[in-house]
């Protein structure tokens, strides 16, 4: 297993997630050695589809992807409904990206990289009824567990996390991918 000291992980989520889709890549990476950071538009905590509650650390308004060395999406369609309409975490996704920094998204969080208009050229997965949007924002999507691009991971559903949550962890520990773009 890679480790992941001194690796600092945000998870950028609001109130609707799927809880075993941040809990678990949470878990993972914690496990690995390094710390998770939970950041939504509003401070105070937020609560998943299922009732788990998480603390908000910092607010995305506030956050800064250079503080950062992943990125975690959990999925959750109100949560990536709201998220996408919310600027700072749009500008924050894009930021990760631009840095060149891992990123990873499951089930319907690919709509905020969607909005953040860093899909183009990538080659992914998604819950399956995001096909459309994902090819429409230019992606190549594929029906698989996990997709990795350029130190981009990207699963379909919480089946999908034993391989979602060893490829998050593989790419943190990797490091910053020269391809992995805005």
């Amino acid at each position: 297993m890679s480790t992941l000291t001194g690796k600092k992980v945000a998870f950028v989520a609001t109130n609707g997630f799927e809880d075993s889709e941040l809990t678990s890549p949470w878990d993972a990476v914690t496990a690995a050695g390094a710390t998770a950071v939970m950041i939504s538009p509003e401070a105070g905590s937020v609560e998943g589809k299922n009732g788990h509650r998480q603390e908000v650390d910092v607010t995305s308004a506030s956050a800064d992807a250079t503080d950062y060395d992943a990125l975690v999406l959990p999925g959750g369609v109100v949560n990536a409904d709201d998220l996408r309409l919310d600027a700072a975490s749009v500008e924050l996704a894009r930021d990760f990206f631009a840095q060149g920094k891992p990123v990873a998204a499951i089930c319907h969080a690919a709509w905020l990289l969607v909005e953040a208009d860093v899909v183009a050229g990538r080659t992914m997965t998604s819950y399956p009824s995001l096909r459309t949007d994902l090819t429409n924002a230019g992606a190549t999507w594929l029906d698989e567990e996990v997709v990795v691009d350029e130190g981009f991971v990207s699963s379909r559903t919480p089946d999908d996390l034993p391989a979602f949550n060893a490829k998050l962890v593989e790419e943190i520990g990797e490091g910053e991918h020269a391809g992995q773009t805005a």
